[in-house]
């Protein structure tokens, strides 16, 4: 089960912006905010930490929830319609999730930590409470997310890990 604790702060999320910053994957996610813009949306995650094996979401399912990979690894497989394996890793500052939290459809793969992993949730709910206080940082976040969402649609290989 994931192992969450209050809401964040500022201090708290250092490790994901410089896991950001350091991120060299094709499919990472830029750094869409300021120091200060960063102190904002610290309330609105949740800290997430995940055991080696444990599952985050399954394909299929309905939540719209979008995970900030701070640290570790996970594994993006399905089963396309000849029953064939999918696979992608997704790794330190790269987001997960972005597919139904544009869609408002169920999830397209199943997603599995390989390792001990810590992530940053942002509800569906707690993005809308973001984005009638502070507009300008939630497009700024939208807007990164949509980007690795698009990368990862435009490069064959990555698409199965726009989840």
């Amino acid at each position: 089960m994931n192992v969450l604790s209050p809401a964040a702060t500022k201090a708290d999320l250092q490790g994901l912006i410089d896991a950001i910053a350091q991120a060299s994957a094709d499919d990472s996610i830029t750094n869409p905010l300021t120091a200060a813009q960063w102190d904002v949306v610290a309330p609105y995650l949740l800290p997430c930490i995940l055991p080696t094996g444990h599952v985050l979401f399954q394909q299929g399912t309905s939540d719209r929830t979008l995970y900030f990979v701070e640290s570790g690894s996970l594994s993006v497989h399905f089963q396309d319609e000849k029953e064939r394996l999918r696979l992608a890793i997704v790794g330190p500052g790269s987001v997960l999730g972005e597919g139904a939290f544009f869609s408002h459809r169920s999830r397209s793969a199943t997603v599995q930590a390989t390792g001990p992993c810590k992530l940053w949730s942002l509800t569906a709910i707690r993005f809308t409470e973001l984005t009638n206080r502070q507009p300008a940082i939630a497009l700024g976040l939208a807007m990164a997310a949509g980007s690795v969402l698009a990368k990862r649609l435009g490069n064959r290989r990555r698409r199965v890990a726009a989840t």
